[in-house]
């Protein structure tokens, strides 16, 4: 491998470390008086742990993935590279993911419609509470009536319609398809989601959320739109 790459890949790491130490710190010491009871306080903690875990995973996998392109010849290497190009390529959301997860359906609450209640389709604050949650406890990729999100993605409220990837969301029935890392991880999201009081916010707004149970195989398509690159800077410096 170049010592370029080499140089880049160390840079990443060693950011990623900062981040760390930062966030770390900031737990340790906070700036004003905390006054939550020490089951919040540890709950929080734990959270920052799964994250500070999680960050170690990572770097130990780009680890690895150094080691490994260092040991193989030159075919391998390309092969690793395109297998690598084609994984960031899934987690950015240009290529279709599958994988085990769940799917939710949002509908209108049908005692509430016979009684005359007015429904509207779900709420862009609502719905962002919900992905929220998703990805708090473990959801990977998150797909919204056919909408992909991505990194650039953005839930808002236009003129009184919630609008996903700047696709308005107007119908009162809606899928969201979720995919978790392992089968495991996609039935704890279900047991959590299932039994969160969560549920009652929407039917406040006198909406259901149904929450099918965990399955082996969901595939989410692409992103259908242009990813943001405003802050990319193309690099002429090998040429």
């Amino acid at each position: 491998m170049t010592n370029k790459i080499v140089t880049r890949i160390t840079v990443v790491s060693f950011i990623v470390g900062v981040m760390i130490a930062v966030q770390y710190n900031t737990v340790q010491n906070p700036t004003t008086r905390d006054t939550r009871d020490i089951w919040a306080i540890r709950q929080e903690l734990s959270e920052e742990k799964e994250n500070h875990s999680q960050l170690l995973k990572e770097i130990a996998s780009y680890n690895e993935f150094i080691k490994q392109y260092e040991d193989d010849d030159a075919e391998s290497q390309a092969v690793l590279l395109n297998n690598t190009v084609d994984d960031l390529k899934r987690q950015i959301g240009l290529l279709s993911v599958s994988g085990p997860g769940l799917v939710l359906e949002i509908t209108p609450a049908t005692e509430l419609i016979q009684f005359g209640y007015e429904i509207e389709p779900i709420s862009a604050d609502l719905l962002i509470r919900l992905v929220n949650e998703i990805y708090r406890y473990d959801g990977l990729y998150i797909e919204i009536d056919g909408q992909r999100l991505t990194h650039t993605s953005a839930i808002r409220d236009i003129n009184g319609v919630t609008n996903v990837n700047s696709v308005p969301i107007d119908e009162t029935n809606i899928d969201i398809k979720i995919i978790t890392e392992t089968f495991e991880k996609a039935e704890k999201l279900y047991g959590y989601l299932f039994a969160s009081p969560f549920r009652d916010d929407f039917y406040l707004d006198n909406l259901n959320l149904n929450i099918n149970e965990a399955q082996e195989n969901i595939t989410i398509s692409e992103f259908d739109g242009q990813l943001s690159t405003d802050f990319l800077v193309e690099d002429n410096e090998g040429e």
